[in-house]
């Protein structure tokens, strides 16, 4: 059943492609990110439909694409598989499987500029990728932690959300969260740095789903009453608002007297909604609208062999109850 719905998502992609070659004549710059089932991806297609409009007289478009699901990482690999076979002018790719994506990559060896926008390969494969465009997400990380310090300067015991145990830009923000926490590099679990400590059977892992995501976060305030503090690396159960809110209705009291405290990835409406009600302690949010964006633009510098700075990122927002700064009026 996957394999055909691969085929169906390939082939709509494909559709599109010539249809708007045949019409416009265009080149394509395809933007593959993880899921269209996730609405932080939303905001880099809005990114990418800006672009268009102010660039109707170039000879590019901009395609925004990727699997149903973002669970679906083989979907996103024979995408990406598929646009590179058929032909693209550049691709931006956001892996979810970043060493199978890496791998595909390597295989087809394009001749065309390959980028990763979002989330990057792992180190020992950004060879085979031009730039980076997006969050340094080590340093994302280290907000979390920060954030967490000063809600907790004693510490306490905490749970880790994290999405696909593959991402390379999710495991880099556990990376700068735990170092932060520790006071050292390379941290593999927190046991007790500082005062903080990971509690059993975390971290938790959300394949990118929202449903999950909350699912996870009701069953660990119910098994473990005195968490002190829980952190969405990513958005993931705060997408979904209403179960996100029922999940928190349960633990408002702790919320509220900092009991229990919760820091949060993104700053999407929802979630900047969810923070105003008391619902989170602190959101660090990425700018996927820019990465969207700016992503056409550095293709085709890429294409033109120009030189690209590599990373290119795209900054940070900071929003906690001492400054609500971004999430105040979004």
């Amino acid at each position: 059943m996957k394999d055909i719905r691969n085929l169906a998502s390939a082939a709509a992609v494909f559709a599109m492609i010539a249809g708007a070659a045949q019409a416009q004549d265009k080149e394509t710059l395809a933007i593959v990110v993880k899921g269209l089932d996730n609405p932080f991806f939303e905001q880099i297609n809005l990114g990418c439909q800006k672009w268009m409009s102010e660039n109707a007289d170039s000879k590019y478009e901009c395609l925004y694409t990727g699997p149903a699901s973002s669970a679906d990482e083989a979907g996103e690999v024979q995408i990406v598989d598929d646009l590179l076979t058929r032909g693209v002018a550049a691709i931006a790719i956001s892996p979810s499987n970043a060493p199978a994506m890496a791998n595909r990559v390597r295989q087809i060896n394009p001749q065309v500029p390959v980028m990763t926008i979002d989330a990057d390969f792992l180190a020992e494969d950004r060879d085979i990728r031009a730039t980076y465009l997006g969050t340094d997400n080590y340093l994302m990380g280290v907000k979390m932690a920060e954030e967490s310090m000063k809600l907790k300067p004693d510490g306490g015991t905490v749970c880790l959300q994290l999405g696909n145990v593959a991402a390379d830009n999710i495991n880099a923000r556990a990376q700068g969260y735990r170092d932060t926490i520790a006071g050292e590099k390379d941290v593999e679990r927190l046991t007790g740095q500082n005062g903080w400590t990971e509690i059993d059977g975390c971290p938790v892992f959300t394949n990118d789903q929202a449903d999950l995501a909350n699912q996870q976060m009701a069953d660990t305030f119910t098994a473990n009453p005195d968490l002190d503090a829980f952190i969405l690396i990513g958005g993931w159960a705060q997408f979904a608002p209403q179960a996100y809110a029922q999940v928190t209705d349960q633990v408002m009291d702790k919320l509220k007297s900092k009991d229990l405290i919760i820091v949060a990835g993104d700053t999407l409406p929802p979630q900047t909604q969810a923070f105003r009600d008391g619902r989170s302690h602190a959101q660090i949010g990425q700018r996927p609208f820019e990465m969207g964006h700016r992503a056409p633009d550095v293709m085709i510098q890429l294409i033109n062999g120009e030189s690209v700075e590599d990373p290119l990122y795209t900054g940070l927002d900071v929003c906690n109850q001492d400054d609500p700064g971004f999430c105040a009026d979004n």
